[in-house]
């Protein structure tokens, strides 16, 4: 079920650094954080100088189905400059959720490989980013278009790889679930214990009888 949406993201963050001076400005964000399972994916996306047709249907990737994300994929994809990067499962146990969080937004605005002067991300900070005109924006999906296409990209990328690595290490339901922590995720665990792709510092949070 889609969270409660606060208004479908627009320009303004953008056209606001712009006025304070910067002029290549990427949009980035997460997907994965709260997963028992898998990687914590991030992307960084820069618009098109010029908006396009598909600016209107661009929203936090959380409201869209799965379709319209993933034609919003292509699309972003084709017109935008777009990097991705994910942290797997084991470093995320040996520096954590926020840490990992970070290191994959970082990569994620590296492999953009533009000299960027302006940086919109969802509410995470980037201290080690320096960028000279840079924003972290509470629910940034819901407000930014460039901050929403990085979630599709995000998004979109890691639940694919979900999918394959459901057939990898069958029983668990990642294709449905995408590793989160589902009832039938959790009766899982309980049956099969954890995988190698399983984040041991998530699943001890669970009062579960694991093998």
């Amino acid at each position: 079920m889609p969270s409660k949406s606060i208004g479908k993201p627009t320009l303004a963050y953008e056209l606001k650094l712009a006025r304070l001076g910067a002029t290549i400005i990427a949009g980035v964000d997460e997907a994965g954080r709260g997963s028992l399972a898998g990687p914590v994916a991030a992307a960084a996306v820069i618009l098109p100088d010029d908006p396009l047709p598909w600016f209107e249907q661009v929203n936090d990737s959380k409201q869209l189905t799965s379709r319209i994300r993933e034609k919003l994929y292509k699309q972003i994809i084709n017109d935008a400059h777009v990097g991705l990067a994910m942290v797997p499962s084991n470093v995320i146990d040996q520096i954590g959720i926020i840490k990992a969080t970070q290191k994959a937004m970082l990569q994620a605005i590296d492999i953009v490989n533009l000299k960027l002067d302006g940086l919109l991300i969802d509410a995470v900070d980037l201290p080690e980013a320096h960028i000279e005109h840079k924003l972290s924006i509470i629910r940034g999906d819901q407000l930014s278009i460039s901050i929403a296409s990085a979630s599709i990209i995000a998004k979109v990328a890691r639940d694919t790889l979900m999918k394959d690595l459901d057939h990898q290490f069958p029983g668990y339901g990642w294709a449905r679930n995408k590793g989160y922590g589902t009832e039938g995720h959790q009766k899982a665990l309980s049956k099969l214990g954890p995988s190698s792709l399983h984040r041991q510092t998530f699943i001890t949070k669970f009062d579960l009888p694991l093998t």
